[in-house]
C-alpha cells in the first residue's frame, strides 16, 4: 500500500495507463495543500491592509485639515476598488470555503475546525464592511466636492470615528482568521 507522509493510500478502481495507485490521493492531497495556503495567504493579505489603515493611514489623516481628508478617503474608496483588492478580498473567502470541502474527509479533520473558524470570521469582517464601512464611504462620496462643503467638519465628524473604530474590528476579525488558518497550517502537517 503506497504511503504519503506515513497516511495509507487506498486505491480504488482502475488505475489510469501509467500510474501508480496513490497517484490521484497524491493530487488531490496537493490541491487541498495549496488551497489552504492559498487562502492563508489572502487573508493574510487582506488582514495586513486593514492593519496598515489602523496603524498609519487613518493616524497620519488624522493629522490633515477637514477638506483634506475627505478628499483623500473620497480617492482612496475609488482607487481601492481594483483587480488586485478584489483578488485577495473576495478570493480569501472562496478559498477557505473551498479549504473547508476539501478538509471534509475523515483523514483531515484535525484542520478543519480552524478553517471553519477562519471563515466564520472572516464572515463577520464582511458583515461589518458591508454594514458600516460601503454605506459610510458611500455617504462621504455623496457629500460632493469637499472645495464645495459648507461644512466640510461635520461630514468629517459623521465619518471619521466610525469609521475607524470598526476598521480596527475588521484588522482584528480578519487577523483572528488569518491565525485560525495559520493553525490550520500546522495541524494539516
Amino acid at each position: 500500500m503506497a504511503r504519503l507522509r506515513g497516511r495509507p493510500l487506498e486505491w480504488q478502481g482502475r488505475a489510469p495507463r501509467g500510474a501508480r495507485p496513490g497517484d490521484e490521493e497524491a493530487k488531490v492531497d496537493a490541491l487541498r495543500q495549496a488551497v489552504l495556503i492559498a487562502a492563508t495567504i489572502t487573508t493574510g493579505l487582506v488582514a495586513g491592509l486593514f492593519y496598515a489603515y489602523a496603524c498609519s493611514v487613518m493616524l497620519a489623516l488624522r493629522q490633515v485639515d477637514d477638506r483634506t481628508y475627505i478628499l483623500v478617503m473620497q480617492r482612496i474608496n475609488v482607487v481601492i476598488l481594483n483587480g488586485w483588492f478584489a483578488a485577495g478580498f473576495a478570493g480569501a473567502p472562496l478559498l477557505t470555503a473551498a479549504a473547508v470541502v476539501l478538509h471534509l474527509g475523515e483523514e483531515h479533520r484535525a484542520a478543519l475546525p480552524w478553517i471553519a473558524a477562519a471563515l466564520v470570521v472572516y464572515g463577520a469582517m464582511l458583515a461589518i464592511t458591508f454594514a458600516i464601512h460601503i454605506p459610510l464611504n458611500n455617504e462621504l462620496d455623496a457629500a460632493g466636492d469637499p472645495a464645495r462643503l459648507a461644512d466640510p467638519g461635520a461630514v468629517r465628524g459623521r465619518f471619521e470615528p466610525r469609521w475607524v473604530r470598526w476598521n480596527v474590528v475588521r484588522a482584528m476579525a480578519s487577523t483572528a482568521a488569518l491565525g485560525c488558518l495559520s493553525w490550520a497550517l500546522i495541524m494539516y502537517g
